[in-house]
């Protein structure tokens, strides 16, 4: 084993900006005792220079108008929190004065600008949409107009109050995304990415495909510590697509292969995607219940992803990995610590001894920023691979910190609007009325508002907007609460590896160097779990509840995987004839709905 080389170190003014923003947050964290009109006004402010000053720019005008919208949006965020205890007296709404109407119109356009150069120019066009309707819904006939909102009470619901940009969702940002955001950058700045590489490819790679069942695994493994698609496929993505090639796969199964397992990030506990932690917010439930519950449902759509690939390896004869190209376990048990000690103590810390989230993340966190010190070998300290490091971790997490609150405060806008003017029952009674009362009718509404907007939204905003306006509506026609809000997130992700957008997709078929869409097709046909299991678990409910009644959610897991397994292989086929993958699916359908 080689040793490591040292990663590129950013950037001093880079750094100093980077180690301010994930210090004021663990300050934060720890203290405890932060107001939340000073606590989230930060997360705000912290954002700001991330995504205006330091992401790249348009031209001059663009960068001018960033750093413009970069001040003001800092101006009203410090006013905020310096006046906190007089607009609290406010009770919600504005002074009248002409000063705060431009505050509030100032800070609401900085935050629809930030989620636009953040994220997809969708997520604030849909904010907006909302923001109208508040202003100017009472003029709407029929059931979705309003009575109408005094302008005074409206614009201090968003930008004065604990709801709209400071509300719960900026809450949950900070309470529970951001340490998670923090402890996976401090993990991939590390050698845990040869950690897991290792171990899987220890495990898997003596199979038939071994070099795409190892992509599979490492993938598992890196997305219980990521949460993040985007980064699974991207760091996972570079060493196993060009492997998988190199074994003679074809590229668009190599891709789609790395596509798919890379999806699996986001829902692989213990740390799941940024829309998980925003689901126990608005469950009212630890995170560690909705980590638990998510525990079979994720092995689930790995397995099948598994069975997707064996279907392709006896279409194209696919081999198994080389006797030489296993690490052994010698290798691997020196690699695996890097990996496997900082998700034990996540484990240990969250699961186990049921710490707060935040809590067991920063102690993770400790673990992978001392681990730091030594090189790939594993015998020696290398401080100065370990300066670079933490200050490459540092950058990463204040990215993702930026980017999360981009999108989350943005989200809070839409949430805001919803409170104020009753937009969200209106929406709800009209999916009932759309749906007749009957619930699986009103399951695929939601399944394909959930995929037409996961195609221009982030995985947690496209998560956020289909609850509000579909989980009441599925509630109400009998689906429990955690269903319902599961259903809905994993539909969400269909966006990664659904045409047109599937970000995943993409940037995998870049690594293989092949086009698009073919990748996506394959993709769809290995991720098969995630469009099926979440039908799975509302006909076999119990599959959610492991902890309470654990013989019958792993009954149901398996009844679901054998109706997947049969699937798999009417929809790829791999050697088996027509007919009898036409009964293979007849079959597979029955077995997980009847």
């Amino acid at each position: 084993m080689h040793d490591s080389v040292a990663p590129a170190r950013p950037g001093n003014l880079l750094l100093v900006c980077a180690a301010a923003t994930v210090g004021v947050h663990i300050w934060v964290i720890f203290s405890g005792l932060v107001p939340n009109l000073v606590s989230r006004p930060l997360h705000f402010a912290s954002a700001l220079p991330w995504v205006f000053l330091f992401a790249a720019a348009r031209g001059r005008v663009e960068r001018w108008f960033g750093i413009f919208c970069c001040l003001l949006g800092l101006a009203g965020a410090f006013y905020i929190i310096a006046d906190r205890k007089a607009l609290l007296d406010q009770y919600g709404s504005l002074d009248g004065s002409a000063f705060q109407f431009a505050l509030a119109i100032a800070l609401i356009l900085v935050t629809l600008e930030m989620a636009r150069r953040a994220v997809q120019p969708v997520l604030p066009g849909v904010a907006l949409i909302c923001l109208l309707y508040g202003l100017f819904g009472e003029h709407l006939p029929g059931m979705f107009g309003h009575p109408g909102v005094p302008l005074d009470y409206f614009f201090g619901a968003m930008v004065l109050a604990e709801g709209g940009l400071w509300g719960q969702l900026t809450g949950t940002s900070i309470d529970l995304i951001v340490p998670f955001m923090i402890l996976g950058a401090a993990v991939s700045a590390g050698e845990a990415g040869r950690g897991f590489m290792a171990i899987a490819t220890q495990l898997a790679g003596g199979y038939r495909a071994g070099a795409a069942k190892v992509s599979v695994l490492a993938s598992a493994l890196y997305g219980t510590i990521s949460g993040s698609a985007s980064a699974n496929v991207a760091s996972v993505g570079a060493v196993t697509i060009p492997g998988m090639i190199r074994m003679g796969y074809p590229r668009p199964v190599a891709a789609a292969t790395e596509a798919v397992a890379s999806t699996g990030g986001q829902i692989m506990p213990p740390v799941m995607g940024a829309a998980a932690f925003v689901m126990a917010e608005l469950l009212r439930k630890p995170y560690a219940e909705i980590a638990v519950a998510s525990i079979l449902p994720a092995i689930l759509f790995f397995f099948v992803a598994w069975v997707g690939v064996h279907c392709f390896a006896l279409r194209y004869n696919l081999k198994a990995l080389p006797a030489s190209e296993l690490p052994g376990w010698r290798v691997a048990s020196v690699a695996a610590p890097f990996f496997a000690l900082p998700l034990a103590v996540l484990i240990l810390f969250l699961l186990v001894l049921s710490y707060s989230p935040a809590y067991s993340a920063m102690v993770a966190t400790l673990v992978t920023v001392a681990m730091l010190v030594w090189d790939g070998s594993g015998k020696r300290f290398d401080i100065a691979l370990f300066g670079n490091r933490l200050a490459v971790g540092l950058v990463e997490a204040a990215r993702q910190i930026a980017l999360i609150a981009a999108i989350i405060i943005c989200a809070g806008l839409i949430v805001g609007v919803f409170h104020t003017t009753g937009l969200g029952v209106k929406i709800t009674g009209f999916i009932l009325d759309m749906s007749g009362g009957r619930l699986w009718v009103a399951l695929l509404l939601t399944a394909l508002a959930c995929t037409i907007l996961g195609m221009e939204l982030p995985t947690t905003a496209a998560y956020l907007i289909c609850v509000a306006v579909a989980g009441p509506a599925l509630v109400k026609l009998g689906l429990p609460e955690l269903h319902a809000h599961m259903f809905v997130f994993w539909y969400a992700l269909l966006c990664t590896i659904t045409p047109p957008v599937c970000g995943t997709v993409f940037v995998a078929a870049s690594i293989a160097g092949t086009p698009w869409l073919p990748v996506a097709g394959m993709a769809m046909r290995i991720g098969l779990g995630l469009f099926i299991i979440p039908l799975g678990f509302v006909a076999n409910p119990d599959l959610l509840y492991l902890a309470e009644a654990p013989v019958a959610a792993i009954f149901a897991m398996a009844k679901i995987g054998a109706g997947l397994v049969g699937l798999s292989y009417a929809l790829i086929g791999g050697v088996v004839s027509l007919w009898l993958r036409l009964l293979f699916g007849l079959v597979g359908i029955a077995v997980i709905f009847v």
